[in-house]
């Protein structure tokens, strides 16, 4: 048995985070599928036994369980010593860029991404919302990178791998990327880096199997 086992599904942009620092990383680790469409995380089982959450991503190591995706890779980082701080400044960006990513870019894309391709539903006033919202973050996040390689500077950290997590789901956002050159330049950057994988060749579940 592997060293770590996450519980993910691939279309999700939260567990994408980890599995790319795992993978990143070196880790030995391997994947369980979570039915996250037919209800597996809103089950009793699910969130008596690995998160009451009722969300993944959820790594297993050991008797040890970790969720929500910051929390799992702050820990890798104390296991590994990769993509994390070398100073205090660099830990509070860190954060900064973590915390304005789950607010501000996967806190509305993975929710829109989420009703336009995975369930469909028809324009509404709640998609336009998200769509704004996701729009004005990416553009602080392009004018920040005309002037940085990734997000904190000059090197790839866990903040990069909140921020990027779900932009590469090309074709499923429901707007284009194509006028955030620099966003577009740091993916680049990003895919560059050996090990590199696709979301959905990193976690199982892809097609779902309602569209297998």
């Amino acid at each position: 048995m592997a060293e770590f086992v996450l519980h993910c599904m691939a279309q999700s942009g939260h567990s994408y985070k980890v599995a790319l620092m795992l993978e990143l990383c070196g880790a030995d680790w391997d994947t369980r599928w979570v039915d996250f469409f037919n209800g597996e995380t809103r089950s009793e089982e699910f969130r008596s036994t690995l998160n009451e959450m009722g969300e993944v991503p959820v790594l297993e190591e050991g008797d040890k369980l970790l969720t929500q995706s910051a929390v799992i890779m702050d820990y890798l980082f104390e296991r590994f010593g990769k993509f994390g701080w070398d100073n205090e400044e660099e830990r509070r960006e860190i954060l900064r860029w973590t915390i304005f990513d789950n607010q501000k870019v996967s806190g509305m894309i993975g929710p829109l991404r989420f009703l336009r391709t995975l369930i469909k539903v028809d324009e509404n006033d709640v998609t336009k919302f998200l769509e704004g919202r996701a729009k004005s973050a990416l553009a602080i996040l392009d004018k920040h990178l005309a002037d940085n390689d990734f997000a904190i500077g000059t090197k790839l950290t866990m903040a990069d791998f909140s921020l990027c997590s779900y932009l590469y789901y090309e074709g499923e956002l429901g707007f284009s990327l194509e006028q955030y050159q620099n966003v577009n330049n740091w993916l680049a950057r990003i895919k560059s880096v050996s090990g590199w994988k696709h979301p959905y060749d990193l976690m199982p579940g892809h097609p779902m199997p309602d569209a297998a």
